[in-house]
């Protein structure tokens, strides 16, 4: 591990010389090229750093308490000596996790899918409950959302909503959040306030650029159509709804949100461009399901992931055995407990590969 550290650290170096050539500072791609390369490496050489110095200060310490030392300086340098000791500990699992392999969607917009599934009305209102609590955490990570494609009901919920997250590290946060989420409380429409079980399906796409997929346009069937529902003049009169069809896959998007066409096929292409990238790693994920059964789901869209339980104010997230008795705020958007759950289990089962 050593070695590998230092082979980054002598790169670290080599691209911040590289930085202040003024060949490379004159071709802006170069520079841009390296400075993203160079950005990358800087969190895992600052922690190599910390750890040879104090590396280096746990050899003097040693060297220290081998000489005769009055009773008061011994015990200092003892005390120092174990805080040393811990603090190398804890760097050697940060390193160990900085060089786990990097998912290369991690640093991707992400597009969301939210279906109303077992339930009625009431599984369409969950889910416009799961796209607000989506929202309020995108909000407090400071990143934006935009609606791409939704199908509302009367009584506010949604039978499906499909949105964008744009913002540094979404993919990385929110790719954990596929699969069922299941509701038990007394819905609004339940007169004898028994309380019901509903569900909605969550699906996490890593957005795709036109450089991952290339689609050709034979492949498609493009059709419009009036768009239905709320949207006030233009509804019904104006062909602005899109459907379009990929023909190979048999995947289908439809997008009628916008009043312009061009808008809706615009955003209709970057659902399409997520579903096939989805569909490509959802294959590739399959050839090394062996491998993947230690680790969080993050794929099926099957599996029943997490319990809203309003009654006893409780979440549990039953992939860790992680329960919250804090309902009110999860839903308001404070998810990052239960995130950050997720991710330090996902990586605790991929050094346990290692070793």
């Amino acid at each position: 591990m050593f070695e590998k550290l230092q082979n980054i650290e002598d790169k670290y170096e080599e691209l911040g010389r590289l930085l202040s050539d003024p060949e490379v500072i004159a071709d802006q791609k170069q520079y841009q090229k390296h400075a993203k390369a160079h950005a990358a490496l800087s969190e895992i050489v600052n922690v190599f750093r910390e750890y040879k110095k104090v590396c280096k200060d746990l050899q003097e310490a040693r060297e220290l308490l081998e000489d005769d030392l009055e009773k008061d300086f011994r015990e200092m340098v003892e005390a120092e000596f174990e805080e040393l000791e811990e603090k190398k500990a804890r760097l050697e699992r940060e390193l160990k996790i900085l060089l786990l392999p990097k998912d290369p969607n991690d640093e991707k917009n992400v597009i969301m899918e939210i279906r109303a599934g077992a339930g009625g009305e009431e599984a369409a209102l969950f889910a416009g409950d799961l796209f607000r609590m989506y929202s309020r955490y995108a909000e407090n990570q400071g990143w934006r959302t935009e609606i791409l494609s939704s199908h509302p009901t009367d009584m506010g919920g949604f039978k499906e909503i499909i949105f964008l997250v744009e913002g540094h590290g979404a993919y990385s946060k929110l790719k954990f959040e596929s699969g069922v989420h299941r509701v038990q409380r007394v819905p609004t429409t339940e007169s004898g306030g028994r309380i019901h079980t509903s569900t909605a399906t969550v699906a996490v796409l890593p957005e795709a650029e036109e450089v991952d997929i290339e689609i050709d346009p034979k492949d498609l069937r493009i059709d419009v159509f009036c768009s239905s529902g709320p949207g006030g003049q233009s509804v019904n009169t104006t062909q602005s709804a899109v459907r379009i069809t990929h023909l190979p896959t048999g995947i289908v998007v439809t997008c009628q949100d916008e009043k312009s066409q061009h808008k809706n096929k615009d955003k209709a292409m970057r659902v399409l461009r997520a579903r096939l990238l989805d569909k490509l790693e959802q294959e590739r994920q399959q050839e090394l399901a062996n491998a993947r059964r230690s680790q969080v789901g993050s794929g099926d869209r099957s599996e029943r992931i997490r319990t809203y339980n309003f009654p006893q104010n409780r979440v549990t997230d039953h992939r860790i055995g992680l329960t919250v008795h804090k309902l009110e705020q999860v839903l308001q958007g404070e998810l990052e407990e239960i995130i950050e759950a997720l991710i330090t289990t996902d990586q605790a089962a991929k050094l346990e590969e290692m070793e």
